[in-house]
């Protein structure tokens, strides 16, 4: 690692080195390139809040992070009540948090490194037609979903505050969130005022006994005692709405490019079968299947229908994406979908007749109205519209699919 101060940083060195950090350099903020690209490090730590780096400094920094190549190299850096990171997306960690939860918090974020590293590999290997990228997008909270739980004056400053850089799910009781925390994935969770006694020690408690949850960034507001050991990725700030969004939009950006990656992974184990945007299937991978179960259910008499679902009123690209992810988490593991160029979904529903597949579908599209990210803030704008065609005797897959206003897509496409 190094360890970037201006100044003899020797307690945090050896916080590092007694987690296990080695070998570990200290550099000023002027030989930062030069340290990086001598000793390659996997992460790079800032001491403390006390140096002002000039701009040409922290410009240089910041090339050579995002130029170095191979796996990310995460930045964390100390922050004190009022101080923001010299470096932008640097993961901010209160100078005065315990330091079990500093490591917890570097490790977390070497972890996605090391899934980083393995996508690189084998993207590689595999000769995908798609680019990962050597650094983390900095547009990645544009997909990204938040869940804010909070009552109030609290509710409306830290929507408004995550609304203008990330999608924003809120929820008013600790039930509704639980319902979409389980319905969908989310990047971070905010937890707010205005809930009641002990309302955030029971949603925390709850976040931490479930594994999936449990590395998710949360950020808590005014509640100076909510605290579990279990969740790494805790901050709490007092009294400002937007300096605790800033804290934790970082963390969930990192968050964010931890689930790309995990896409990006699935898709080169499929062989690129699956989009790794959505989790759906790639189109290609889709009409090869589709033809393959109109000819199986043709030889064995076996039901089929098809579905495409149209999202009326929805112009906004996170609200496509929001929802075919959405879509991928709902299908059956005996049906498969992709996503149109219009950002309409085409589902496959085998071994499903027609009365059947018209009440999955309905379900499917009920939880994608209630769950689905909005273009702003009313969710009635979103109303999936549901065309569906059962497979008939005469059908091959032209005809099926004609019916349902789309075209199949050959293999060599």
């Amino acid at each position: 690692m190094v360890v970037v101060a201006e100044n003899s940083a020797t307690d945090f060195i050896d916080v590092l080195g007694k987690a296990g950090a080695f070998p570990i350099a200290q550099t000023r903020w002027g030989d930062v390139p030069a340290a990086i690209a001598e000793t390659q490090p996997v992460a790079l730590a800032i001491a403390g809040p006390e140096a002002k780096p000039s701009p040409r400094d922290v410009d240089a920094a910041i090339e050579c992070i995002e130029t170095r190549g191979g796996p990310i190299m995460p930045v964390i850096a100390r922050v004190d009540r009022s101080s923001t990171p010299a470096i932008p997306g640097a993961l901010p960690i209160a100078i005065n948090q315990p330091n079990e939860r500093l490591i917890a918090q570097l490790r977390w974020a070497l972890g996605i490194r090391t899934l980083h590293a393995t996508v690189l590999r084998r993207s590689r290997a595999g000769g995908t037609t798609k680019k990962v990228p050597t650094h983390v997008p900095p547009d990645l909270l544009e997909d990204a979903a938040v869940l804010c739980v909070a009552r109030g004056g609290s509710y409306l400053a830290l929507t408004a505050a995550i609304s203008k850089r990330a999608g924003l799910i809120g929820a008013l009781s600790v039930e509704t969130a639980a319902r979409y925390l389980n319905a969908r994935d989310v990047e971070g969770v905010i937890i707010g005022d205005g809930l009641g006694p002990r309302v955030a020690e029971t949603l925390l408690t709850m976040l931490a006994e479930n594994t999936r949850f449990r590395d998710l960034p949360i950020g808590v507001l005014n509640n100076a005692t909510a605290d579990d050991e279990r969740l790494p990725n805790l901050m709490r700030v007092e009294a400002d709405a937007a300096r605790l969004v800033e804290r934790i939009l970082p963390f969930v950006r990192l968050q964010a490019f931890a689930g790309q990656l995990t896409r990006a992974l699935k898709s080169l184990e499929s062989e690129q079968a699956i989009d790794q945007d959505t989790g759906l299937l790639a189109a290609q991978a889709f009409w090869r299947n589709l033809e393959r179960a109109v000819q199986e259910s043709e030889k064995s008499g076996a039901a089929l229908a098809v579905a495409r679902f149209t999202l009326d009123g929805v112009v906004d690209r996170r609200a496509y994406v929001d929802a075919a992810r959405l879509f991928s988490r709902l299908v059956r593991n005996i049906d498969f979908a992709y996503r149109e160029q219009d950002g309409s979904i085409l589902a496959a529903f085998t071994k499903t007749d027609l009365r059947s597949a018209h009440l999955l579908a309905r379900r499917i599209a009920n939880v994608l109205r209630q769950t689905m990210l909005s273009p702003g803030r009313d969710r009635r704008a979103i109303k999936p519209t549901i065309t569906l065609a059962a497979l008939k005797p005469t059908d091959d897959l032209s005809t099926l699919v004609a019916r349902l206003g789309a075209h199949p897509r050959v293999a060599a496409e």
